[in-house]
């Protein structure tokens, strides 16, 4: 891929806009995540691909059933959070 310096500038609400051409070659889509890293004067952005939750309702599921298999309570799940944050 290759590099090509383009410029833009900051909102006064510290928004910067991501030139098109940039977005485009790299794919960018509204509402992705960034981390943004700073020093001196150089600031880096690095795209963050977020986990998916299509499969959470299913784990979700399996988890209610392994809890209910088990016997575990709402009230064992509550003392044991209480313990761990001690």
């Amino acid at each position: 891929m290759e590099n090509k310096i383009e410029i833009t500038s900051m909102s006064s609400k510290g928004q910067v806009v991501i030139p098109l051409d940039i977005r485009e070659r790299l794919e960018l889509k509204e509402g992705e995540k960034f981390i943004i890293i700073g020093e001196d004067d150089t600031i880096c952005l690095k795209k963050v691909k977020m986990p998916s939750f299509k499969n959470f309702d299913n784990l979700f599921k399996k988890t209610q059933d392994f809890a209910k298999q088990k016997g575990i309570k709402k009230e064992d799940l509550d003392e044991a959070v209480k313990r761990a944050r001690k």
